[in-house]
């Protein structure tokens, strides 16, 4: 894995705090460098990585520094209601305003750089993971159509998939972003860019998969959506409204589900 990347930065452990490891690669994928942060708890065995995508505007150290995850992590590992795993939180290859998680035709792939690059870095960042660790993917807001749509797009590298208060068009990026749409439409052809359109090329052999939003959220109608296109067709999931607008406190209550989720098998 070290050969995937041509130079690879990665924090002190004398000075790491909270099991939190920042590590910066030059990455193949997105023709430059890419951050991660990672919570790595000690452990001799760990058998999960979890994949937690931000949302437009944020870095790779939003879910830790905006939202507390590892501190929710670790209170549910020690009451064991979670295995040891390994969180990694990418940047989303810082462009624009939000990159969505697409592959843009300048050439960098965010794609790949999440679904191979990612979870290589994890690998590196903690030596007590198992080699055929099971990787889990989760986000919210544009996190969350990235994990929905990465996690259906690419089923056989994901074991599950949650999402908070998901982006489940690509047109609902316009109420977020200040770039022209048209420069996310031309990723790929439109159909390609909707988390439904994978989930029911996929159907048959998805991970498992759940999401939820906020009754007060601007998102929750896509959400309520998505949700009804999946129950017609009888296509497994979860999902789940609860009290809450798009704001991190939402997130911060929520994120526990995803890790509970990331841990079962």
């Amino acid at each position: 894995m070290t050969d995937m990347f041509q130079t690879i930065e990665a924090s002190d452990p004398a000075l790491e705090k909270e099991n939190l490891r920042c590590v910066t690669v030059k990455s193949p994928a997105l023709r430059g460098r890419g951050d991660v942060t990672l919570w790595v708890p000690p452990s001799q065995t760990i058998d999960t990585v979890l994949i937690l995508l931000h949302g437009v505007y944020n870095s790779h150290w939003a879910w830790s520094h905006k939202g507390g995850v590892h501190r929710v992590a670790q209170a549910l590992l020690d009451a064991g209601e979670i295995s040891p795993m390994v969180i990694a939180m990418p940047s989303d290859g810082l462009d624009r305003d939000g990159s969505a998680y697409l592959t843009f035709p300048s050439g960098q792939d965010v794609e790949k750089w999440i679904v191979d690059e990612v979870p290589a870095i994890a690998h590196l960042a903690a030596p007590s993971l198992h080699s055929n660790a099971k990787i889990a993917i989760g986000g919210f807001s544009m996190g969350g159509y990235g994990a929905l749509r990465l996690g259906a797009k690419f089923p056989h590298r994901f074991n599950s998939v949650s999402a908070h208060s998901a982006i489940t068009d690509i047109h609902e990026m316009a109420n977020f972003v200040a770039q022209p749409l048209s420069e996310y439409l031309a990723c790929a052809p439109i159909e390609e860019l909707s988390a439904i359109y994978w989930i029911r090329k996929h159907c048959g052999h998805l991970p498992r998969l759940r999401f939820d939003c906020g009754v007060d959220d601007l998102l929750v109608e896509g959400n309520r959506a998505l949700h009804a296109a999946m129950e017609v067709e009888g296509i497994s999931h979860i999902y789940e409204e609860f009290s809450g607008g798009h704001e991190w406190p939402y997130w911060q209550k929520h994120v526990a589900s995803t890790l509970r989720f990331a841990s079962q098998d």
